[in-house]
């Protein structure tokens, strides 16, 4: 299977980046300390990176634009919109699924990325956990929100358009749309979105999995702490996590992965999951 796929317009390699460990880490890297991890991350082969403006109140995104300021030189930039962050409050994020909204959230995305049009925008709805819950007032049509979402991609503000944590009827609605991924929880310990997974290997559209080593939010069990995969690490002489990322590659070929971490050592070995044997992983999982 390769580890490239063809995506936007690009050749992007399967494993990406997710952003938010920068700003929602162990740690918090100073700006000058995220635009480092941001360039380097590049060197290493990093061509996709996930972001929102609501990681750190756009101060990833800003990271970004500075790491990245031209774009015809940057990694393809993802970020998403349906949520703000309200400091101080708690959960620190809050609705904002309004169309209206969203198109707000756009040109705020643009603003701090410094971009004249974004290239992929997802949409994450909220209608249940893991994370925030849409209150009934926040709760829109689908049809509704992808309307603006069309609408900003025929004003050239947007170039393509994704979904995030939606159901398999939500997708199938919004085929129409023309979406070209989805970004929804999947890892080995939590297949419920199997359904969804189906739709997108049916239509071409590229799989996103969040949480894809299951953490992230408390009592997720870890995939790198399941004694199966800890065993088929060991026999393949790869990392726990090196197995979990390699069984998500495998369920389809246009698989796109964006672990995160603030550590260029991990960001290597999740990196070289892509060049681990698909076919021993199954083995050995099995075994």
């Amino acid at each position: 299977m390769s580890g490239t796929l063809e995506f936007a317009g690009r050749t992007l390699h399967r494993v990406g980046y997710g952003a938010m460990q920068l700003s929602h880490g162990r740690t918090t890297p100073s700006h000058g300390e995220a635009v480092a991890i941001l360039r380097s991350v590049a060197e290493l082969g990093v061509d996709h990176i996930d972001t929102a403006e609501f990681y750190g109140g756009g101060s990833v995104n800003r990271a970004i634009a500075r790491a990245f300021p031209q774009a015809s030189n940057s990694p393809l930039i993802a970020t998403k919109v349906g949520a703000r962050e309200l400091p101080g409050a708690t959960p620190p994020l809050i609705a904002a699924q309004s169309p209206a909204e969203l198109r707000e959230d756009v040109e705020a995305n643009l603003r701090s990325l410094g971009r004249e049009s974004l290239d992929l925008v997802y949409l994450r709805r909220l209608d249940s956990a893991p994370g925030i819950v849409a209150s009934e007032e926040q709760r829109f049509p689908l049809s509704e929100q992808l309307a603006e979402l069309v609408t900003l991609r025929k004003e050239g503000l947007i170039r393509e358009i994704g979904l995030s944590h939606v159901s398999a009827e939500q997708l199938s609605e919004a085929l129409r749309a023309g979406i070209v991924a989805v970004q929804n929880l999947y890892n080995l310990v939590n297949r419920e979105g199997a359904s969804v997974l189906e739709i997108a290997r049916a239509h071409g559209i590229a799989w996103v999995p969040y949480m894809p080593l299951g953490s992230g939010f408390p009592g997720h069990q870890r995939v790198t702490e399941l004694p199966r995969v800890v065993a088929a690490a060991k026999r393949l002489a790869v990392t726990p996590g090196q197995v979990g990322l390699a069984w998500l590659l495998a369920q389809y070929d246009r698989t796109m992965l964006i672990p995160g971490s603030l550590d260029l050592a991990h960001v290597r070995e999740n990196l070289a999951a892509a060049d681990v044997d698909l076919r021993t992983v199954f083995r050995s999982l099995a075994e």
